[in-house]
C-alpha cells in the first residue's frame, strides 16, 4: 500500500519560510512525477509545483521566485521551500504521486501565513 506523508506545515508570519516534505512508503515508482497542491477555504484545488524524477520542475505563477521543489528519488521524498510568504498561501497542501494515470494523494498539511 502506498502512503505519502506530508510534514512542515504551520503558522508563520507574512515574510517568513517554511519548508514542507512528503514522504512516500510503500512500493512505487521512482519515475513519478511529483508535487504539490493546495487548496483555500471555498476554493479549488490549485496546483503549486511538481517536479519530475529527471528534475525538471514546473510552478505556479503565484509562487515563481518564492517557492523551490526538489526531490531525493533515493528517499522517494519531495520538498517545497517556501520563501516570501502571504497570507494568500494559506491553505491546505497536499502531496502528489502520478504516473501513468495512477496517483496518490498525502492527508494534506495547513500552512497558515499571518498578516
Amino acid at each position: 500500500q502506498v502512503q505519502l506523508v506530508e510534514s512542515g506545515g504551520g503558522l508563520v508570519q507574512a515574510g517568513g519560510s517554511l519548508r514542507l516534505s512528503c514522504a512516500a512508503s510503500g512500493t512505487i515508482s521512482r519515475f513519478g512525477a511529483m508535487g504539490w497542491r493546495r487548496q483555500a477555504p471555498a476554493k479549488q484545488r490549485e496546483l503549486v509545483a511538481t517536479i519530475t524524477s529527471g528534475g525538471s520542475t514546473n510552478y505556479a505563477d503565484s509562487v515563481k521566485g518564492r517557492f523551490t521543489i526538489s526531490r531525493d528519488n533515493a528517499k522517494n521524498t519531495v520538498y517545497l521551500q517556501m520563501n516570501s510568504l502571504k497570507p494568500e498561501d494559506t491553505a491546505v497542501y497536499y502531496c502528489h504521486w502520478g504516473l501513468g494515470g495512477k496517483e496518490y494523494w498525502g492527508q494534506g498539511t495547513q500552512v497558515t501565513v499571518s498578516s
